[in-house]
């Protein structure tokens, strides 16, 4: 899933999640991890399972899209993940990337909004490959701003619900939790919000979208 998809004409809900392989590489590890862990209660067997898991969809995505990037960068983060909670013996640890990847995101999109540097505009612009030119439209500037603000909302819900779940320990509700605010299926919601805003703003006649689609 990327921020791209912004800028095609036509966009479902489920292509803006990703689609189910999308989502299952991006959910695996943390459910696999928290079914093994509740089958098993060892925090060192689960986090092996959630490896393993992610392994099989990292050498998937390799032989099929040849995208090593993206198996890499699952592999990392879920072995971060999995020392985490091998070290500590702790299995809320296993989502404590996610938690501060979330607390993190939400000061990111925070601080673009408030310096007026919106990262939607950013990451838009940069699709579109007119960088900053949408600076100097005051009604996109203000869309974008929007836009980033929907992400802002999902990045503070999800703080504030992952967050006191992990302090109190509570593994399982924190897992659940974690897999739906965390990962691709809250990120897919608001890609798609994001792309209705654009869309019904710049056309409300339904033709194609001039915010999102003019070379300015």
């Amino acid at each position: 899933m990327s921020l791209n998809v912004m800028t095609q004409k036509s966009l479902s809900l489920f292509a803006a999640v990703g689609g189910w392989r999308t989502v299952a590489e991006g959910s695996a590890s943390r459910v696999l991890f928290l079914i093994a862990y509740l089958v098993s209660d060892q925090v060192s067997t689960s986090a092996l399972v959630a490896v393993g898991g992610v392994m099989v969809f990292a050498v998937a995505r390799v032989f099929t899209d040849r995208k090593y990037w993206q198996a890499a960068v699952g592999l990392v983060v879920v072995g971060v993940s999995a020392l985490l909670a091998g070290s500590t013996g702790r299995a809320v640890d296993f989502y404590l990337p996610t938690v501060l990847w979330q607390a993190a995101g939400g000061a990111v999109f925070l601080v673009s909004v408030l310096v007026r540097w919106p990262v939607i505009g950013l990451a838009v612009g940069a699709a579109r490959g007119e960088r900053f030119g949408w600076r100097r439209d005051p009604a996109r500037r203000r869309l974008y701003q929007v836009c980033t603000a929907v992400f802002l909302a999902k990045y503070v819900i999800a703080a504030m619900v992952l967050v006191p779940l992990y302090l109190a320990g509570k593994v399982t509700p924190l897992g659940i939790a974690a897999t739906l605010l965390g990962g691709s299926p809250a990120l897919g919601v608001c890609v798609y919000l994001c792309w209705r805003i654009l869309r019904a703003q710049a056309d409300p006649t339904n033709a194609a979208p001039a915010v999102i689609g003019s070379n300015r």
